[in-house]
């Protein structure tokens, strides 16, 4: 007897969230497969919504910064990055949730979904074609970038613990590291 999982496409899912079969449970969408997302601990929720803050203030206008919210992907992925930083479509956002061409970058924040983050979703946002992924390893408090796609991969890998570094679509931005890890980071406890 062969085993197969039941693929689920993303009109699929929006049918099923609107019907409410999944009673707010969260979830995620990584290539058909529906993933329960883990709650969030104290220093998660904290990094992503002081990043979250920070990169309002520097991006302001330009962006809009959305905080673990959807993004539809064609590879039927619909992940809720921690911080997305999407084009500031307004309305648009009413009839879809940002797609791949409407993204500057997206960020995830992990400890317990640190091989998920660096694994899969790598590949899946990759895949979608979204020019770069930072991941916060809160493990090991250091920031991970990846850029420069070729071939639906990225083909550089940047690991940072100080310092500065400008987003691809934002050359003009000095974002600083230690504001994205955490500075504090022998008090801390994940």
């Amino acid at each position: 007897m062969t085993v197969t999982a039941y693929k689920w496409t993303i009109e699929r899912y929006h049918r099923a969230i609107e019907a409410g079969i999944f009673d707010d449970q969260p979830l995620e969408l990584l290539r058909g497969d529906l993933i329960v997302m883990p709650p969030e601990r104290e220093p998660h929720a904290y990094y992503n919504t002081e990043a979250a803050d920070y990169l309002r203030t520097l991006l302001g206008e330009r962006v809009k910064i959305r905080d673990a919210k959807p993004i539809t992907l064609p590879n039927d992925s619909e992940p809720a990055p921690d911080v997305a930083i999407v084009k500031p479509l307004g309305e648009i956002y009413l009839k879809h949730h940002p797609y791949p061409e409407d993204i500057f970058w997206v960020i995830e924040f992990a400890n317990a979904t640190l091989n998920k983050d660096l694994g899969d979703k790598k590949e899946i946002y990759a895949e979608a074609g979204i020019n770069e992924y930072w991941v916060v390893d809160l493990k090991n408090y250091q920031l991970k970038v990846f850029r420069d796609l070729k071939n639906q991969q990225y083909t550089t890998e940047l690991t940072l613990t100080t310092g500065t570094i400008s987003p691809l679509a934002f050359p003009d931005i000095s974002i600083q590291v230690e504001r994205l890890i955490g500075v504090s980071k022998k008090h801390q406890k994940i």
